[in-house]
């Protein structure tokens, strides 16, 4: 079921064995296996395509709720006042290393923007390897942003519509963490493709990619665009309406392109103009920016989503409302693959045999978070094997609080799905070490 479900929802398999989505143990605990090719399968099973890590107190943590304590900062931070989002090149205004980590451009790419509070207001600072502006085909990393939009659309006109509905008889927090887990949940059928495809048919294609142009982010970068879908196969719901969980509020018109090309601003995969990055061409500025932005809602009013509400991107980060008894968090609590914890807890205890989760656990009281979106695949047009991840890490207790929004993308020669795990391979070494670089004590 889980394998079906992996098919269904677009992401390629090349093992055809029973895989078991729990929490398995660092590759430093268990026995490896003897051949290269057994290694990548070990790792594609166990590490790129498990259930993620939970903390230990999963206590839900609405997000204008945590923050990072002030602490002694060597480097440079720059608050949203002092860079002015509202204009367009604030990348040329922000506090930046380009060229911070000693990560190859051959190697992936990655974006790093970390935070930290000054007083009442939180101040970041952009961290990459000179690839933050790279285009490259998102994959199901962006799904964040199709169901962030749908939100903001039914909202805008709706304003007492958002996350916290259901949709006929469909729960949205389901939906979402469906999208995330590539697994039937409550409500949700696991379909992940299917459901965020009829996320991008509420939003539509334009209203999506000006939200990275002047409706929002306002990156002066024509390049970037959201004018695709996941598959033909779109979710549909029993019916329009949406309903709120939380008050009487109804709508009973919630349109959506029931096939994607009837969208006006839909484009072919391969349409004039595209290139080879296809219809959905984004960077780790753009993608990093966008969750940053959303994962500072509350703290930053500067820049927030318009029309989104806080208990919106509560839904989005913790599936909070849902209807799964089996499950205490949802949303992008529950987005697939174990690479970034590991990765932290090999970066803050490199000697420490123990399960990553044990390690991040006893750093932080147990309260840490992960909140994920990978995506992959292979791609013909551009002869390669790619592997994106879209994240947002919150390590309290660890040098006096750690935060950080990341994007990264990592591609290998060659068109197939034997070759996910070595993108996924790439891309950890690659968190270790930007992971180990950043919480370096002689850098806060």
């Amino acid at each position: 079921m889980i394998l079906a479900n992996l098919k269904k929802a677009g992401l390629k398999l090349t093992w055809l064995g029973t895989v078991t989505l729990v929490a398995c143990q660092s590759p430093s605990q268990q026995e490896l296996p003897k051949t290269p090719e057994d290694q990548q399968s070990q790792f594609y099973q166990q590490v790129m395509l498990a259930a993620p890590v939970l903390p230990a107190d999963l206590t839900n943590m609405v997000m204008q709720n945590h923050y990072v304590a002030n602490r002694i900062a060597r480097a440079k931070y720059k608050t949203a006042s002092e860079v002015d989002y509202s204009k367009i090149h604030w990348q040329q205004r922000v506090a930046a290393d380009w060229q911070y980590f000693d990560i190859p451009t051959a190697q992936g790419k990655l974006l790093i923007i970390d935070y930290q509070q000054q007083g009442d207001q939180l101040a970041y600072r952009y961290l990459a390897n000179g690839t933050q502006d790279d285009l490259y085909e998102p994959w199901s990393s962006s799904k964040i942003q199709a169901f962030s939009g749908a939100i903001a659309k039914v909202r805008e006109t709706n304003p007492e519509l958002g996350a916290h509905a259901t949709i006929g008889t469909s729960n949205v927090a389901d939906l979402i963490t469906s999208i995330n887990s590539y697994a039937p949940f409550g409500s949700a059928d696991g379909n992940s493709n299917a459901i965020a495809s009829y996320f991008i048919n509420v939003a539509g294609r334009e209203y999506l990619s000006n939200l990275f142009a002047d409706n929002w982010l306002k990156l002066n970068d024509s390049r970037i665009m959201f004018k695709g879908a996941y598959a033909a196969d779109i979710f549909t719901p029993s019916t329009s309406r949406w309903q709120s969980t939380n008050s009487d509020a109804v709508a009973s018109d919630i349109t959506y392109f029931t096939v994607n090309s009837h969208d006006p601003a839909y484009l072919g995969y391969r349409c004039t103009g595209c290139g080879l990055t296809g219809n959905k061409a984004m960077t780790t500025l753009a993608q990093a920016e966008w969750l940053k932005r959303l994962a500072s809602h509350t703290r930053e009013p500067l820049t927030q989503q318009p029309f989104i509400q806080a208990q919106d991107i509560d839904v989005l980060f913790n599936g909070t409302g849902h209807t799964d008894k089996s499950a205490v968090v949802g949303g992008m609590m529950q987005g697939i693959s174990q690479m970034i914890t590991q990765s932290l807890a090999q970066a803050l205890a490199p000697n420490d045999p123990r399960p990553a989760k044990q390690i991040l656990d006893e750093l932080t009281q147990g309260q840490w978070r992960v909140w994920q979106k990978i995506g992959w695949g292979p791609s013909e047009t551009r002869s390669a094997t790619e592997t994106v991840m879209l994240a947002h890490v919150y390590l309290p207790f660890i040098q006096g609080g750690r935060e950080f929004t990341l994007a990264a993308q990592n591609s290998v020669p060659g068109a197939s799905e034997a070759n996910l795990a070595a993108t996924g391979l790439q891309m950890q070494a690659n968190f270790t070490r930007a992971f180990t670089q950043l919480l370096m004590p002689q850098d806060q």
